[in-house]
């Protein structure tokens, strides 16, 4: 497959699962029907970013895989007739949970699971709280639109993730996200975050000639415990070519949807142009599994 229609939806998530819920079925199918044969997600779509605070009674949001919530975006992924990436709260088993997509296949199966590797914890990003590190590795996920090397926001910000996934055949890279802004940081700096976010993800477009699929929440999120003024969720979610092009861009204040084709043959080109695989120096490479090299 050459050419794929790729399917984002950047939403803005209400306190409401059922209504959170109905938003993504709406927008899946809306996608579907202007051709999409692949549709991604944004991180922990099903509800509001709970990490922002420290509840153990938030614990009680996780989910089995497979569960409710793999049910319902299985049915919607057969349906449609589409390939599904979802972010899911995965409670594995009493008190051990994970920050954890899975991919559906067009017919509804299970095509494969990544739990987030990289796990934040910053100031409204309680995420250690929550998540254990993944165990599965970076391991792409096979399915009829292509091999998908799936990671998880935090991810997205390490080369070493993305490179591997390239290593082991990954066709695209795709990033489930949650990020914003604080309020209480200046525009300039709001708009230095943003650009650093875009660019670092371009990078690893370039780095490994392969297109990078990112999507993201969008919308105010309130601090639960009125510590803080929230997150201003950015959106910008977007597609770049193998090249680091940008394909797509959507807004940083509205939900909206995106199809766009991307052309994944150019890979193969680009990487005969720029052939940075070939000169990898692995042979002086081993430090670089060190924290720090003193």
């Amino acid at each position: 497959m050459n050419k794929l229609k790729v399917g984002i939806i950047q939403q803005a998530n209400t306190p409401d699962l059922k209504t959170n819920l109905m938003n993504l079925a709406r927008n899946i199918e809306a996608c579907a029907a202007h051709g999409a044969q692949l549709i991604v997600l944004q991180e922990l779509h099903n509800t509001l970013y709970f990490c922002q605070t420290e509840d153990t009674d938030l614990f009680d949001l996780a989910e089995p895989i497979p569960g409710p919530s793999t049910g319902f975006y299985a049915e919607l992924a057969s349906t449609h007739h589409v390939v599904l990436v979802t972010s899911l709260f995965e409670k594995r088993a009493a008190g051990l949970y994970h920050n954890t997509s899975v991919v559906f296949e067009r017919d509804g199966s299970m095509a494969g699971t990544y739990r987030k590797m990289h796990i934040p914890d910053d100031p409204g990003f309680y995420e250690k709280f929550y998540f254990t590190p993944g165990d599965l590795g970076f391991e792409p996920i096979d399915t009829s639109v292509g091999r998908l090397g799936v990671l998880v926001c935090w991810d997205q910000w390490y080369p070493e993730a993305a490179r591997l996934m390239a290593l082991k055949g990954a066709e695209m890279l795709i990033y489930p996200t949650a990020i914003g802004w604080s309020l209480n940081d200046t525009r300039e700096e709001q708009m230095r975050q943003l650009g650093a976010w875009v660019t670092v993800q371009r990078g690893h477009a370039v780095a490994n000639g392969l297109p990078v699929i990112s999507v993201n929440r969008v919308g105010h999120e309130p601090d639960p415990s009125g510590q803080t003024q929230g997150i201003l969720f950015w959106g910008n979610s977007f597609i770049a070519g193998p090249q680091g092009e940008l394909l797509a861009q959507a807004s940083n204040d509205r939900a909206e949807n995106l199809v766009v084709e991307v052309d994944l043959a150019r890979s193969e080109q680009v990487r005969r142009w720029w052939p940075f695989l070939r000169d990898r120096r692995i042979d002086a490479y081993e430090n670089i599994v060190e924290r720090y090299i003193d």
